[in-house]
């Protein structure tokens, strides 16, 4: 099943098969023995009475996760009875109908809670970015023309068995096994993996993937590019991608942000997709990871330069993102507050802004419309017409904290890299996340960081990399310590290869940032300042895929 995405919005062409698929079986009740995180603790099911009843039919409020998967048989007839009495039946394989209509936030809020499950059915998800270029000139890829993305999704459809996912006609996406390739709005070339017990797997995966990509790319004299921020593109030598979503957000991002247009055409990222047990243990691996999400940025920073040359910033992506749309990124201080659970989510996202309805091939400009009032029957694009499941999903998307909720968490906080570094971003998570022992020391870490702290970090770490500080400590510091906690993790996973090697070994390249003390980014331009005399031709060249 594919339910990962990421990057920009609206990236759901691959989504739609959430629908179609189970999870990973029954959720059963088992609890980790000795984490307070397992434990069920009161959630938006119990605060509301009527929404408990529907709930307590088939499993009961007392397990790890009462929520599982919602599935109405006939959707149609749902519709016509009673929003209080609607029959949610509860199975561990069973989905929610997706044109199912939707009337209160707590359906919203449930839908999010169904994501929890017991920690024998956590897994990985691994995003990944990068820039495609023309191997003789060095520039970005067209969509279309001789050599371009559109030849290249056909060159994987027609070698590796990927089914092509099209728009009027045209292939903007392929799927496959779970796993998916989609293109951002400047044809950044993302794969979207398959949900992974191990990061063995995952890093399997990843190998699998570029491979493919090689042997299709080299002879058509394409290559690919891993880094945060395009490194000599300006913004018009980028072809905008063939995608309706893309026309709507193009145009509404200048009015919120000057730097709305880099961020969806010159930035990438990798990305990891986590699962949380309850709303508690939801609650602390939010908290966590929105908390250290600027030392991952620090330890993967590696965008220094634009149109050329150096920017004066380490990780110029994560600086794009502080200029792009207040209303849907940051650092979420409210997640910090009491009574932060589901409904909290439900309430940030009903006021974030919308994009776009789609409405079977149409995509509705919504742009600026309030999904409150869609609930409420008052969107003015859609008159007396309330959302979908679908439409909820639809919109999950466009919002981009650092960290994103959905049925599952989302760390969005690092650059893209080369293939090392794809690997040793899941390994950091997962090790700090997945582990209780490692989750309570990275909440003992940042529990007396201010909101003021968490936000002046995150600008910092943008420009200072390892360099910057909060509370008298350095980033390299608390990498290092927070390196040694996602190393314990993952050991205490025993999560062996096949040949007898644990996960740990995905944080080398991670190990070698902190024991130089110097940021990817810093050796990029210590390069280009001395051996590649200025010629950022030398970086394609070296550090291509």
């Amino acid at each position: 099943m594919q339910r990962r995405c990421s990057g920009c919005a609206g990236c759901q062409q691959h989504e739609q098969e959430n629908w179609n698929h189970g999870r990973h079986g029954k959720h059963g009740t088992e609890k980790r023995k000795g984490s307070p995180l397992t434990r069920h603790t009161p959630g938006i099911r119990d605060r509301h009475p009527s929404l408990q009843s529907w709930l307590r039919t088939i499993h009961s409020v007392s397990s790890v996760c009462s929520v599982v998967p919602l599935f109405i048989p006939n959707a149609h007839a749902a519709r016509k009875q009673k929003r209080d009495n609607r029959p949610f039946i509860l199975a561990g394989d069973c989905v929610l109908n997706p044109d199912t209509i939707l009337t209160d936030k707590r359906e919203l809020a449930a839908w999010l809670e169904s994501g929890c499950r017991p920690e024998s059915e956590w897994r990985i998800g691994t995003e990944h970015e990068k820039f495609g270029f023309c191997t003789e000139t060095l520039q970005p890829l067209p969509y279309d023309g001789e050599r371009s993305i559109r030849v290249l999704l056909e060159g994987l459809a027609e070698g590796f068995g990927w089914e092509r996912v099209l728009e009027n006609g045209l292939p903007i996406a392929l799927k496959k096994d779970g796993c998916s390739i989609t293109l951002e709005p400047g044809g950044q070339l993302e794969l979207s993996g398959e949900l992974l017990d191990n990061l063995h797997q995952t890093c399997d995966e990843v190998n699998t993937h570029l491979a493919e990509v090689r042997t299709v790319a080299e002879p058509l004299g394409i290559g690919f590019l891993g880094m945060g921020f395009h490194p000599t593109a300006a913004l018009d030598d980028i072809d905008w991608m063939p995608k309706a979503r893309y026309v709507i957000m193009r145009n509404y991002m200048p009015k919120v942000g000057r730097l709305g247009h880099d961020m969806m055409k010159r930035t990438c990222t990798v990305q990891v997709n986590l699962d949380f047990a309850s709303e508690a243990d939801m609650v602390a691996k939010f908290r966590a990871s929105l908390a250290l999400q600027p030392i991952a940025t620090a330890l993967f920073a590696d965008s220094p330069f634009v149109e050329g040359r150096p920017s004066g910033f380490l990780s110029y992506r994560s600086h794009v993102w502080t200029d792009t749309d207040p209303d849907r990124t940051g650092t979420l201080p409210w997640v910090f507050e009491s009574g932060m659970g589901f409904e909290r989510y439900v309430d940030y996202m009903l006021d974030v802004p919308m994009y776009f309805v789609k409405r079977g091939e149409r995509m509705i400009d919504c742009a600026g419309q309030s999904f409150r009032d869609f609930l409420a029957g008052r969107l003015p694009a859609l008159p007396g017409e309330q959302p979908t499941l679908s439409d909820w999903e639809d919109h999950l998307t466009t919002a981009f904290p650092e960290v994103r909720l959905k049925r599952f968490l989302e760390m969005r906080g690092a650059d893209g890299g080369p293939w090392r570094r794809l690997c040793a971003l899941p390994a950091f998570w997962v090790g700090l996340l997945y582990d209780a022992d490692s989750l309570a020391a990275c909440l003992d870490m940042t529990r007396d960081w201010s909101a003021e702290e968490r936000e002046r970090l995150r600008r910092d770490v943008a420009r200072m990399g390892l360099r910057a500080e909060i509370q008298g400590r350095t980033v390299h510091d608390l990498a290092g310590e927070l390196l040694e906690l996602a190393h314990q993790g993952l050991a205490r996973r025993q999560r062996l290869s096949g040949s007898g090697d644990h996960e740990g070994g995905f944080l080398e390249s991670l190990q070698k940032v902190v024991n130089r003390g110097t940021t990817p980014a810093e050796v990029k331009l210590e390069a280009f300042e001395n051996e590649w005399n200025g010629d950022l031709s030398e970086l394609f060249h070296r550090h291509a895929y």
